[in-house]
């Protein structure tokens, strides 16, 4: 069990080596949820994730001999970059092992900091054994990206900063990985705060401490766009702290999450990754655990792909309304393009893109098929302009 000592001892240690994100309150999302909300911008962070503060504090405790041997690491991503970076500013060699699957631009972003950087595996559960295994050949310092004491205080001075800034915070939301941020910030809060709530966070596809506080048998894996927290292998120093405190999981969809994301972009004008948006998913999905309440939620990483991203937010739109698919069957004569598209721009739409079919998608060979996809400002918008269309066309949505 860690204490708000060993936070606080880890926050001195740090200082000048990580950013005191600024906490600020999100006027939109508060409007949006009838909570009120705070959102500390972990996410601006060097390397774009919270990782460093871990990270940075488990380095600095490092003895002259550990030093002197090296450090190694298992991660697909934040935590790499994260040892990466801080090995380097402590002048130390670090090797940091990572799926072979592992996205090119992760893999170039860790080794722009100095590490040496060994692809092995199809999980990382097999990168964490080949790390282990350079460990004890090469007389290396294996470190856990959040099993591990020092790593859980260093993540803590997340929350250390969020009471500083706001104290009377009622509830905390903490995407929940592997347990290192969540136990970190539910120390403190218990120790500052005891009335506060802690909530971890987690998706459905991996929702593995959930299970193991249930004591139930982990059962996870499948796809998901939070990939950040998508571990199979919970640490065993956070599921202690996370039982010790009952701290609450609170588990949320793949739509949930990115819902999150498009709400953190156009109301909050601030990218996170899936994982960094699993807060206020939680918020979205579970929203009389929050409502009336000071809320912090962590902005815990960025590092999402930018064509996870644009296409999250196309999804979103869709799901909104705010972004319709209809084929129009029309007459195959002169002028019905132009009444399509007149009907729709009279009433404010915009065309996005339009595909014409004759010959092989309409029914009668007197008939066209018409596939348009129109922006709306909203939903009662969108269907304002599908009744237009439908005076005078047959229509069906795609």
């Amino acid at each position: 069990m860690i204490s708000l000592a060993d936070v606080q001892a880890a926050a001195k240690r740090i200082e000048g080596a990580v950013l005191r994100s600024p906490f600020l309150r999100a006027d939109g999302l508060s409007r949006l949820t009838g909570a009120e909300i705070y959102l500390k911008y972990d996410h601006l962070q060097a390397t774009g994730a919270f990782k460093e503060r871990g990270a940075a504090n488990r380095i600095a405790l490092l003895s002259a001999a550990e030093r002197a041997s090296g450090v190694v690491a298992m991660s697909a991503g934040n935590h790499a970059q994260a040892v990466a970076r801080h090995a380097q500013r402590a002048g130390i060699k670090a090797t940091i092992v990572m799926p072979v699957h592992t996205p090119a631009t992760k893999v170039t972003r860790t080794a722009s900091w100095g590490a040496n950087v060994v692809l092995y595996g199809e999980t990382l559960a097999e990168s964490a054994a080949h790390a282990h295994a350079l460990a004890a050949s090469e007389g290396l310092v294996f470190l856990h990206p959040y099993d591990d004491p020092a790593v859980m205080a260093g993540q803590g001075t997340m929350a250390l900063e969020m009471f500083e800034d706001v104290p009377d915070l009622d509830v905390l939301a903490i995407a929940t990985g592997g347990g290192g941020l969540v136990s970190g910030c539910a120390t403190v809060a218990r120790a500052l705060r005891p009335e506060a709530k802690v909530f971890g966070v987690e998706v459905e596809n991996y929702s593995a401490f959930a299970q193991a506080l249930r004591g139930e048998t982990i059962s996870v894996g499948g796809p998901t766009v939070a990939e950040g927290i998508a571990v199979r292998d919970i640490g065993l120093n956070p599921l202690d702290v996370l039982r010790a405190l009952q701290v609450e999981m609170l588990v949320v969809s793949e739509h949930d999450v990115e819902r999150a994301i498009a709400l953190l972009v156009e109301s909050a004008k601030q990218v996170a990754e899936g994982a960094g948006a699993a807060g206020l998913a939680a918020v979205l999905a579970h929203p009389e655990r929050f409502r009336g309440k000071k809320v912090g939620i962590a902005l815990c990483g960025a590092n999402i792909d930018s064509r996870i991203l644009a296409n999250t937010l196309m999804r979103n739109l869709l799901r909104d309304g705010r972004l319709l698919r209809v084929v129009v069957e029309m007459p195959d004569r002169p002028g019905m393009l132009a009444e399509v598209s007149t009907r729709i721009g009279a009433l404010g739409g915009n065309i996005i893109e339009v595909a014409h079919h004759r010959l092989f998608s309409s029914p009668s060979v007197q008939d066209a098929q018409l596939e348009v996809m129109i922006e709306a400002r909203d939903a009662a918008h969108g269907a304002a302009i599908e009744a237009s269309l439908a005076e005078i066309f047959t229509l069906r949505r795609i």
